[in-house]
């Protein structure tokens, strides 16, 4: 029997929660939290939190530090007092081998998970006892004798210290997901959809430790492309310019209640060096040859939340560019704080699109 990844998406149709699912990102510096509640008429967010995590407790997406990691989704449940007890979290992409396999149409579900098997054994490179996978058929066209079955596969070592940090904090890990494919769910929610057919859109997710660029076209990931980029310096520079510790400098940026000094002598060149970062990895899909477009740029991650970071890319850039906001159209709590929403949203793009998976 396989060893199935805990209904890892993007496969519609595997996994449909019963209940409302937390939405929980383990970033390299902090955890994000959302919690959604579902109605016909849409989304209502009810609550999200941000804890920051020690240095070195996550490094590259692995968990190095699960007592740590867990510590910190602890504190964020405490202050949250959630419902639900589920979650959702994500491995990276990176972590993730896909396949797309042609197998004949009409096996029931125990002879199609027997051949995925067969499948997988020539398509992994580990050894099937150390990996997670999970499947699902695509559509099938009329009268078709086979049809396309989509394995995914990521060593068991990442979705088990992701389980295990949440069961430290009394999560239950309900839905395993990859990033990449979160996103593009949260990005459904925004006011100009990234599915249109004719519109190409780059994401560019600016991290503590790396950039990634997510390039969508129709709905679906036509490039994807990572490089590092030490986005923590900014707090490092901050917290020395002024005199204040780790925890307050992060709350300060958080909040954009930054003197003119810091604006002028650390915002400013770390703003310069952001917009160099997106023009490179810009440059590097145009010239890439999967596609020759850009439409639009929105950026995301807690940096693009930087007051002027999205006027400056798009001044330099010569195109539209705007920070992510997936609540922008949707309903609040009364008791959320609208100031800090509105400087964190783009840091919670991730956390969002994990949080779609429950149905209230």
């Amino acid at each position: 029997m396989l060893q199935r990844i805990r209904n890892m998406a993007p496969f519609a149709g595997v996994f449909k929660a019963s209940t409302t699912l937390l939405g929980l990102d383990i970033g390299s510096s902090a955890i994000k939290i959302v919690e959604l509640n579902h109605a016909d008429c849409g989304y209502r967010l009810q609550q999200f939190a941000i804890c920051d995590l020690p240095s070195n407790a996550v490094v590259e997406s692995n968990i190095r530090d699960i007592d740590a990691v867990g510590a910190a989704i602890a504190a964020a449940i405490r202050i949250m007092k959630p419902e639900t007890k589920k979650a959702a979290v994500a491995v990276a992409g990176s972590a993730v081998i896909t396949r797309k396999l042609q197998i004949n149409a009409g096996l029931d579900e125990a002879d199609l998970e027997n051949l995925v098997l067969v499948e997988a054994d020539q398509h992994i490179p580990y050894p099937l006892d150390e990996v997670s996978i999970d499947f699902a058929p695509q559509t099938v066209a009329n009268h078709s004798e086979e049809m396309d079955v989509l394995l995914a596969a990521c060593r068991r070592e990442y979705v088990d210290c992701r389980v295990a940090a949440l069961k430290l904090a009394g999560l239950e890990a309900a839905v395993v997901d990859v990033e990449a494919y979160a996103i593009e769910r949260a990005c459904t929610l925004l006011p100009e959809p990234m599915g249109r057919e004719d519109r190409t859109v780059a994401l560019v997710d600016i991290g503590a430790v790396s950039t990634t660029l997510n390039v969508v076209r129709g709905g679906e990931t036509i490039y994807i492309r990572e490089q590092l980029f030490n986005g923590s310096d900014l707090s490092i520079a901050v917290q020395r310019h002024l005199g204040l510790s780790a925890s307050d400098t992060d709350d300060c940026l958080r909040c954009g209640e930054l003197p003119e000094s810091c604006e002028i002598e650390v915002i400013a060149p770390f703003k310069a060096a952001v917009v160099q970062q997106v023009t490179q990895l810009l440059q590097s899909f145009l010239t890439s040859g999967v596609d020759r477009q850009v439409d639009q740029i929105l950026l995301a991650g807690g940096i693009a939340g930087l007051a002027g970071l999205a006027e400056s890319c798009q001044q330099s850039l010569g195109m539209s560019v705007s920070r992510v906001d997936p609540f922008s159209g949707m309903r609040l709590d009364n008791k959320l704080d609208k100031q800090l929403l509105a400087n964190t949203a783009p840091s919670l793009l991730l956390a969002c699109g994990l949080a779609m998976w429950g149905e209230g």
